[in-house]
């Protein structure tokens, strides 16, 4: 099965989390990465508009919003929802008082 995580996180719960907790989830990023995981941190994003094909609009910024800020994204591979749960658990965002979502992608 494939999943999408979207971590969300900032620079005040990272910093406030141990540097070795914090090494250690960068390693296993690297270890996912290696692996063959698509994985990356965001940049600013940008909506995209072309309702009813009738031109395209654009819009700089966020369309969604939350507590925290979009960190970073992956695309995994796991052979359960459990699985993914358990190889997103120990990614930066996780570790370092942020959140993760995993989500299921329909094929």
């Amino acid at each position: 099965m494939k999943f999408v995580t979207i971590g969300y996180g900032d620079q005040a719960g990272y910093d406030s989390t141990d540097p070795a907790v914090r090494n250690a989830a960068h390693d296993h990023d690297a270890r996912l990465v290696k692996e063959g995981v698509v994985m990356g941190r965001v940049g600013r994003p940008v909506q995209v508009r072309n309702h009813d094909a009738a031109g395209i609009t654009t819009q700089p910024g966020p369309f969604m919003s939350s507590g925290l800020p979009v960190a970073g994204f992956a695309m995994i591979e796991a052979d359960t929802l459990d699985d993914a749960i358990a190889l997103a658990s120990q990614s930066p965002c996780a570790v370092a008082q942020g959140v993760i979502e995993v989500w299921p992608l329909q094929e």
